[in-house]
């Protein structure tokens, strides 16, 4: 007798066990953000707006601002706590909160708030102090981001993006007032007028701050040329600004022509972006027209210029070979309101992926981008560059998180 096929009882696989399907949903989680006042006098910057902190809090998150955190970027603790933030008179009650929004690096006096296993987002300056910096916040076992470098989907960088369009135009209107007789300059305007040769402006770095700075030199009237190693930068800014411009890469002799004429040349690169090289040399600095105007955008990353030293806004310029320096790595805390609506911009909806996500950890193993901005992971070096230049062992961050 032939056995029936398991065809002919077609009902009989509602009896076989089935794999239970368990729908996965992640835990919201509400934040705890807390924003201290800037203990640099020259930094302005807030990085949440009273709109931006309405957000959040609609959202269920704690904003936690120490008292007149965004008095020098106009805003009022009436404006926040209106909106819903909670005002504190002291830095180490923001310093409870699992995550600390900032601009400006944490310094000596602010390690000692850290405690094991917070979030610290702020930028990152390179300078002769950030070794210890580094060291300090190891010994702490804190999570450190760099929010200029976290990128997005596209493989672009939404927070540099950001500073860097306003930093380029900023740089501009920086370079005409140091060349002119109110702060000791030559006296020229900076553009052009008919019947009168209009001044040279050259731009080291076609990315988006160079993009900006030639913007505003060419609504200025000036005449403007541009350096990049990439030709398809090149290409893209000349047909961005929608018009045919001096362009080149970096061929030595012809930047030493350029320089000898230059009335401005505005530094958008760093060292980590040129192989560790700067893109002028004190000898070619030297080469520069007395009463030039340098302005160093990369100097928060090292500098572009062999000359550059890092100064602050309380004493932002010098003078060297003759030539006019401004490298003061906070330019944008000059427009402070603009920059700080910027910056919210960005920052609100970061923290409300973070939320929804489940947290912070949770956000950074699916998300390779906010990744990309950590340099320090429960107090492990994970930036190789970091590593290399300040003498610490660094680890790869995915590597880390696969052991969470």
């Amino acid at each position: 007798m032939n056995s029936p096929k398991f065809s002919e009882f077609p009902h009989a696989k509602g009896l076989l066990v089935q794999e239970e399907r368990i729908e996965y949903k992640k835990k919201y989680k509400q934040l705890i953000i807390g924003i201290p006042k800037e203990v640099d006098p020259t930094e302005s910057r807030i990085p949440l707006t009273p709109e931006a902190v309405e957000i959040l809090v609609q959202n269920g998150h704690q904003i936690i601002i120490e008292k007149d955190a965004g008095r020098q970027a106009n805003y009022s603790d009436m404006e926040y706590s209106e909106k819903g933030a909670r005002i504190v008179a002291t830095a180490s009650e923001v310093y409870q909160s699992d995550i600390v929004l900032k601009v400006a690096p944490l310094t000596p006096k602010e390690y000692e708030y850290l405690r094991e296993n917070q979030s610290v987002l702020s930028s990152l300056h390179l300078n002769n102090h950030t070794g210890d910096y580094l060291k300090s916040l190891i010994q702490k076992r804190v999570t450190a981001i760099a929010f200029e470098s976290i990128s997005d989907a596209d493989g672009e960088f939404p927070f540099v993006r950001a500073m860097s369009s306003i930093a380029g135009s900023t740089s501009v209107l920086v370079a005409a007032e140091y060349l002119s007789n109110v702060n000791k300059g030559k006296g020229v305007m900076l553009g052009g007028l008919t019947g009168i040769s209009p001044t040279e402006v050259v731009i080291l770095g076609a990315g988006t701050a160079g993009e900006y700075a030639a913007r505003a030199a060419l609504g200025l009237g000036a005449t403007v040329k541009i350096f990049d190693n990439s030709i398809k930068k090149l290409m893209d800014i000349q047909n961005i600004l929608g018009q045919r411009l001096f362009t080149s890469i970096y061929h030595k002799q012809v930047l030493d022509k350029v320089l000898k004429t230059a009335d401005v040349v505005i530094g958008t690169l760093a060292p980590d972006e040129t192989n560790l090289n700067y893109l002028v040399s004190e000898d070619q600095v030297r080469l520069m027209k007395r009463g030039a105007v340098i302005i160093d955008l990369g100097i928060d990353r090292g500098g572009c210029f062999e000359t550059s030293e890092i100064r602050d806004h309380s004493n932002p310029s010098y003078v060297k070979h003759g030539v006019i320096h401004y490298c003061v790595p906070n330019i944008t805390a000059r427009v402070a309101r603009t920059a700080s609506i910027a910056m919210s911009n960005v920052f609100v909806p970061l923290m409300l992926q973070i939320a929804q996500s489940g947290g912070l950890l949770s956000q950074l193993k699916e998300d390779s981008g906010l990744r990309h901005g950590v340099y320090l992971f429960n107090g492990i070096l994970t930036n190789e560059y970091l590593g290399k230049l300040y003498d610490i062992p660094s680890r790869d961050i995915n590597l880390l998180m696969a052991a969470f």
